[in-house]
């Protein structure tokens, strides 16, 4: 198709459902699952995980070094979650009659168990439902790369991974003081974590392989495979110190989990800039479209542009502009609707400015499928706009636009020349402020999650403010 003579026009409502509903989250989330799976009915069983509730639920690895506190955290974070609390010990308790046999006798003889039997015990593990409804945090495992690539071979892909990191001279120290309860299974300290109750005191033993020899041996195993396994889990992955306070680290762990990750789903900004004349919308729009390659749409320019183009909605405009009225709502509609439309803007996004001026203009933009998903209020006092306005002029002759405080013509004869356009008196400028006023409040209680930013300052500190919002998740209303 030849769009310099029939712009190809995309309904806006494709990229807001898509965004609105995880359209690609989902979509992406099916393909893995296909192909790791490889099912015989691929139709079928999508159709089966579709049915499934079960896609937010947790499914965190915490690993780290000996006497990190791996097992403490993982046990907090399990119960905080309410999810399973899958560790070494418990995985091999819970695997069928002969595959716990096979594994016990290898840790009786100290041999290590083959990568192959671990990926059967978590395999059917997470597939119980405690696990596939509520998710799971596993501790300590993987501990070698090829591990780590196993269970990511059968479709194991945690959302979050927690490395827990301290120094050696820590973690020997730690070790030392290192206390099992046997009838539990919960670890104490003699320092840092000593149990309150007598009776626990009294049958608390020294964890076996936590000498200081066993722990050399044991980090230096550690430093051989933690780098192999990070690459692994390196997109979803949180280094947190461990030396310091288990309360602390806690918090800091559960924080992370509690977090949603960066989506990688396409994202088209739709981003509306509102604030008096003179608030600086224009050049706000043109710094977001120079840095993030956005089409910046001013609704002036483009009623100009219908106008010039001699368009059914241009020539319905030109008696208004004419008298200076504003131009009917319906006009102005569907001239933002093809320009909003067109590929440009639904592949790249936009940023609109100077539309829309009442709460029936946004509730249009809205209705015909245009939902902003920014919304910046540029709030400047009126006597700082009176000022900016006012005492701004023109130079007939280079074009240039000069201002009699901020940028002073720097001859006589450049400002003997200067012109002051109509529409910069203070008469003019006060009518179209109280214009602005009379409608801002009920736009703003359209745009609930909209962000006010005080405008009356640098334009380019007023755009890292903006720029810091469009960037990054908006903050949550208390």
């Amino acid at each position: 198709m030849d769009q310099t003579k029939r712009p190809l026009l995309i309904p806006p409502e494709f990229s807001t459902y898509a965004e609105k509903h995880g359209i690609f989250e989902m979509y992406k989330k099916l393909m893995e699952q296909l192909i790791i799976s490889k099912p015989a009915d691929p139709v079928a069983f999508l159709i089966d995980l579709l049915k499934r509730d079960t896609h937010d639920v947790p499914q965190v690895i915490i690993i780290g070094p000996p006497a990190s506190g791996k097992k403490t955290i993982s046990k907090m974070c399990a119960t905080k979650l309410r999810t399973a609390h899958l560790t070494t010990e418990n995985l091999i308790t819970e695997a069928e009659t002969d595959l716990k046999m096979k594994m016990l006798e290898l840790q009786k003889k100290k041999q290590p168990i083959p990568t192959d039997m671990w990926v059967k015990v978590i395999e059917d593990r997470v597939k119980l439902p405690d696990c596939v409804k509520k998710g799971w945090v596993m501790e300590g495992f993987p501990q070698t790369r090829e591990q780590a690539l196993a269970i990511q071979a059968i479709g194991i892909h945690p959302k979050h991974c927690v490395l827990l990191d301290a120094p050696d001279t820590v973690l020997i120290e730690r070790a030392h003081g290192k206390r099992v309860d046997p009838k539990t299974g919960d670890i104490y300290h003699t320092t840092f974590d000593w149990p309150s109750s007598t009776e626990i005191q009294s049958r608390l033993e020294e964890a076996e392989g936590y000498g200081e020899e066993d722990m050399v041996a044991k980090l230096i195993e550690y430093h051989r495979h933690i780098d192999g396994i990070l690459t692994c889990f390196n997109k979803g992955l949180k280094t947190v110190n461990a030396d310091q306070p288990q309360a602390d680290v806690f918090l800091q762990v559960f924080t992370y989990l509690c977090g949603q990750a960066r989506t990688n789903a396409p994202h088209t900004p739709r981003v509306v800039l509102l604030g008096a004349t003179g608030s600086g919308k224009g050049v706000q729009a043109s710094l977001l479209a120079t840095k993030y390659n956005l089409v910046s749409v001013s609704c002036g320019s483009m009623i100009k542009q219908a106008i010039a183009d001699e368009t059914k909605e241009g020539q319905t405009a030109i008696p208004y502009v004419n008298k200076d009225m504003m131009v009917p709502d319906v006009t102005v509609m569907e001239i933002l609707r093809q320009r909003l439309s067109q590929l440009d803007c639904m592949s790249r996004g936009w940023v609109l400015h100077g539309y829309p001026r009442t709460r029936e203009q946004a509730e249009g933009l809205t209705q015909e499928g245009f939902v902003p998903n920014r919304v910046f209020f540029l709030n400047v006092p009126n006597d700082s706009v009176v000022e900016r306005l006012t005492l701004r002029a023109t130079d007939p002759i280079t074009g240039d636009r000069y201002h009699m405080l901020y940028n002073p013509p720097r001859t006589e004869d450049v400002k003997a020349r200067l012109q002051k356009l109509p529409k910069d008196e203070a008469e003019q400028v006060n009518k179209r402020l109280a214009t602005y006023n009379a409608y801002v409040e009920e736009i703003s209680d359209f745009y609930v999650d909209a962000q006010h930013v005080n405008a009356d300052q640098d334009p380019h500190t007023v755009f890292e403010c903006i720029e810091s919002m469009i960037v990054n998740p908006l903050p949550r209303k208390v």
